[in-house]
C-alpha cells in the first residue's frame, strides 16, 4: 500500500512538471512578462503599505513621548510650586495649610515618578520605532530601484520579442519567395525569362526599323532642313554686319580649299609664284 502511494505521488509530480513545461512552451512570452511585472508591482505596493504602518507607528510614538515630556515638565513645575507654598505656610505659622501643601507636593512627586517611568518606556519604544522606520524606508527604496530595473528589463525584452517576431515573419516571407508557387502559376524565374525575351525582340525590331530606306530618307530630309536653316542664319548675320560663327568659318575654310576652277582662274605654271592680293577683314 505504501509503495503504491509513493508511486502515485511520483506520477502526480511527473504529470505536474510535464504540464508546467507544456504550458511554458505554449504560453505567450509577452503575457508572462506582464504577469511578472504586475506581481512585482503588487509586492512593492504591499511593502509600501507595511512601511507606511511602521513609519506611522514611529510618528505616533514620538508624539506620545513629546506629550509625556511636556506633561512631565508641567508636573515638575507644579510639584516645585507646592513645596514652596508649604514652606511659606510653615514660616507663616499656618501648620494646617503647610500640611496640605506638603501632601499635594507628595502627590505631585508620586505622579512625577510614574510619569518618568512612562517617559523612559516611550523613549525606548521611540528608538525601536525609529530603527524599524529606517529599515522600512531602506527596504522600500531598494525594492523601488529593483522595480525600476525590472521595468527597464521588460521594455528591453519587449523590444527583443518584437524584433524576433519581425525576423520570423521575414524568414517566412523569404522562404515563400524561394519556393515554387505551383504548376498553374508561373514562377518568378519564368516570368523574368519571358520579359527578357520580349525585350530582346523589341530591340531587334527597332534595329531593323532603323536600317530601312524610309529611315534614310528621313535623315536626308532632316539634313536638307539643317542646311537651309544654316544658310538663312548666314544671310541674317550678313545683313546685320555680324561676323560668322565658328561653324560658318569652317564652311569658309572649306570653300577656300575648293579647286581653282570654281573661281574661274587659270592655274599658274610650275615654279612661278603669283602674288595674290591681301585680304583684309571686313569692319565690324
Amino acid at each position: 500500500m505504501a509503495t503504491m502511494l509513493q508511486t502515485l505521488k511520483k506520477w502526480w509530480k511527473y504529470l505536474g512538471a510535464k504540464l508546467n513545461m507544456s504550458f511554458n512552451e505554449k504560453a505567450d512570452p509577452k503575457v508572462q512578462l506582464e504577469q511578472a511585472i504586475i506581481q512585482a508591482q503588487d509586492q512593492h505596493r504591499r511593502l509600501k503599505e507595511q512601511a507606511t504602518n511602521v513609519i506611522a507607528n514611529q510618528k505616533l510614538t514620538e508624539k506620545q513621548l513629546n506629550d509625556k515630556m511636556a506633561e512631565l515638565e508641567t508636573l515638575n513645575g507644579q510639584a516645585r510650586q507646592a513645596v514652596l507654598m508649604a514652606d511659606e505656610a510653615t514660616r507663616a505659622g499656618q501648620s494646617d495649610k503647610a500640611l496640605e501643601y506638603t501632601h499635594a507636593a507628595e502627590a505631585f512627586a508620586n505622579r512625577l515618578i510614574a510619569l518618568e517611568s512612562e517617559v523612559d518606556s516611550l523613549k525606548a519604544m521611540a528608538l525601536q520605532a525609529a530603527e524599524r522606520s529606517d529599515q522600512a524606508k531602506a527596504a522600500v527604496q531598494q525594492n523601488s530601484a529593483n522595480l525600476q530595473r525590472q521595468l527597464a528589463e521588460r521594455q528591453k525584452l519587449l523590444s527583443q520579442l518584437d524584433q524576433a517576431k519581425m525576423q520570423e515573419q521575414m524568414n517566412v516571407a523569404m522562404s515563400s519567395l524561394s519556393e515554387t508557387v505551383g504548376q498553374e502559376v508561373p514562377t518568378l524565374s519564368e516570368i523574368s525569362a519571358k520579359i527578357d525575351e520580349r525585350y530582346a525582340k523589341a530591340m531587334a525590331g527597332a534595329e531593323l526599323q532603323g536600317a530601312t530606306v524610309e529611315s534614310r530618307m528621313l535623315e536626308v530630309q532632316q539634313a536638307a532642313v539643317n542646311v537651309e536653316a544654316q544658310a538663312r542664319l548666314e544671310k541674317l548675320r550678313s545683313e546685320l554686319g555680324i561676323s560668322g560663327s565658328a561653324g560658318s568659318a569652317g564652311s569658309a575654310d572649306q570653300a577656300a580649299t575648293a579647286p581653282a576652277a570654281s573661281t574661274g582662274e587659270a592655274p599658274q605654271p610650275d615654279g612661278e609664284a603669283v602674288a595674290q592680293p591681301q585680304a583684309f577683314p571686313a569692319a565690324e
